[in-house]
């Protein structure tokens, strides 16, 4: 049962993040007229600062922050595939978001299809990148909830049966109300909460587990014993996996609609570059949560069959006060409301904009254009609340698997589109129909395993069940392009004013008036 403690601070906690989205109003321009623009992307007015917070709070997920230090409970080295991967991001969001940004707000795009429709002039591969999009996010979405539930359960904040769901219902009840009337904003304002509140509980978790075991070595051998066969380091078998599990996870981060959402929603190219280098600060966070995964296990606690993701909160309730303990709680069901909240944004912007504009109402005006788009994010978290209550959570966690390797498929048409125009379209859709069906079948053979065996013999190659399918993805669409173009089919009009393939510009030659 929860102390009365730790409940009052998880509740003020929450209060905050509330009163807080209350506020967002305040970053709203006066005198400006409803547009899908200003309520998705905030009228793509955020500063560094804003933007630092904001896209750190969208990527960096309350279930993650639950799943790495589970996984390192569980299973041991492998679950810091996950630093890795989030520091190849940065590099990768330094130049790919920063190039989308510029195209999209010259040519007024606020997802990822309505570049690729202008691209590449192709109606039917714009469709299947935004519905691929959702598709992906949903699952997403519904984790988010899932982490929640999990965390609040184990530290015996959350009543058990209909009040308990109540508890949750009215935690995505509030978070919809204010993305409803603010958009964008509302999250916004909710990742400054969540970034004190998590930078803070994490450290004071840190240095609680360091007081009790001196430094960090009796924590890594504490770990160690109890772990066995699955040790600390990565053997050269699990190495390929390890290796290609963080590249393509930090290619797929970058193809979710609500982190193209996040990003959009800059006021340039200079801020974006500047908090992509500032990004690797969340990395440092995701560190520690696997090490108090390690923690957890030196410390003897005994998280149930199958909930690893439960042996931290059980940590912070067996080692801090009970208000701190809240704290942490609060914290972590914080972080959960801003990915989700950018997540369902992120998918009814591409469901107005792709599908709503483009084959049901050419002509919606701007302001039905947000009333639509407000409806459907409220269908999205509605959906994501059913799908909770109403399936196992094991299977969102294998839709979500199935997710990344999903959006993976479209970073051909996106990614490699910013570079070179020269794929064909249709290449590009066969590619894509032969990258989901691959990717799909490794998963679902291997029980839902995202890493999959190639080859045979003893020691068959284990890597990451998306980039195998991505590889297959490329391969169909360059072969595609080669004979669809000694065919002679044509190609759509590319309206991006970007060029055809990639250039390499000099910088003029420095010299004493040339500084």
């Amino acid at each position: 049962m929860a102390d009365g403690a730790m409940t009052a601070t998880f509740l003020a906690v929450i209060g905050g993040a509330s009163l807080l989205a209350v506020t967002a109003r305040r970053l709203r321009p006066v005198d400006r007229l409803p547009s899908l623009e200003g309520w998705a992307l905030a009228d793509r007015s955020l500063g560094p600062g804003w933007t630092w917070l904001l896209l750190g709070g969208t990527i960096f997920t309350a279930y993650t922050f639950t799943a790495v230090p589970g996984l390192a409970y569980g299973n041991g080295a492998p679950a810091f595939f996950a630093v890795p991967y989030t520091v190849i991001v940065c590099p990768l969001a330094f130049v790919l978001l920063s190039r989308l940004w510029s195209v999209a707000r010259r040519h007024g795009y606020i997802t990822a299809a309505d570049f690729v429709r202008g691209r590449y002039g192709s109606p039917p591969l714009a469709l299947v990148v935004a519905l691929t999009g959702i598709l992906a996010t949903m699952p997403y979405l519904a984790l988010q909830l899932i982490g929640i539930r999990a965390v609040l359960t184990a530290g015996g904040v959350q009543p058990r049966g209909v009040a308990g769901d109540l508890v949750l219902v009215a935690l995505f009840a509030g978070l919809a109300v204010a993305t409803y009337r603010h958009g964008l904003r509302a999250p916004t304002v909710i990742s400054a909460l969540k970034a004190v509140a998590v930078f803070v509980s994490l450290t004071a978790v840190t240095w609680l587990v360091l007081e009790r075991f001196g430094d960090p070595g009796p924590v890594f051998d504490g770990a160690a014993a109890r772990l066995g066969d699955r040790a600390l380091l990565l053997s050269p078998a699990q190495q390929p996996a390890y290796a290609t599990l963080a590249l393509g996870s930090a290619l797929a981060l970058l193809m979710y609609p609500h982190v193209l959402t996040a990003g959009f929603a800059a006021d340039g190219p200079r801020t974006l570059r500047k908090v992509s280098v500032a990004l690797p600060a969340w990395t440092g966070l995701l560190a520690l949560f696997g090490f108090l995964g390690f923690a957890a296990l030196a410390a003897g606690v005994r998280a149930p069959h199958g909930g690893a993701e439960a042996a931290v909160p059980m940590l912070v309730d067996r080692l801090m006060p009970a208000p701190l303990a809240g704290l942490v709680f609060a914290a972590i069901a914080v972080g959960a409301l801003v990915p989700a909240a950018v997540m369902s944004i992120a998918a009814a912007t591409s469901f107005v904009r792709n599908v709503y504009v483009e084959y049901v109402h050419p002509t919606a005006t701007p302001k039905r254009q947000v009333r639509i788009a407000k409806a459907v994010s409220l269908t999205a978290k509605a959906g994501a609340v059913a799908f909770v209550f109403g399936l196992r959570d094991q299977d969102a966690i294998n839709l979500q698997l199935l997710g990344g390797v999903w959006i993976l498929q479209i970073f051909p048409a996106v990614a490699v589109g910013l570079f070179t125009g020269r794929l064909h379209p249709r290449a590009l859709l066969a590619g894509w129909a032969v990258g989901m069906a691959s990717g799909t079948y490794l998963v679902v053979r291997e029980g839902f395993s995202s890493i999959v065996p190639l080859g045979t013999g003893a020691g068959p190659l284990e890597i990451y069940a998306g980039l195998a399918a991505l590889l297959l993805n490329l391969a169909v669409a360059v072969a595609g392009t080669a004979a669809l173009t000694r065919l002679g089919v044509p190609r759509g009009a590319d309206t991006t004013d970007l060029p055809s393939r990639l250039t390499v510009r000099r910088r003029p030659e420095t010299g004493a008036n040339n500084p």
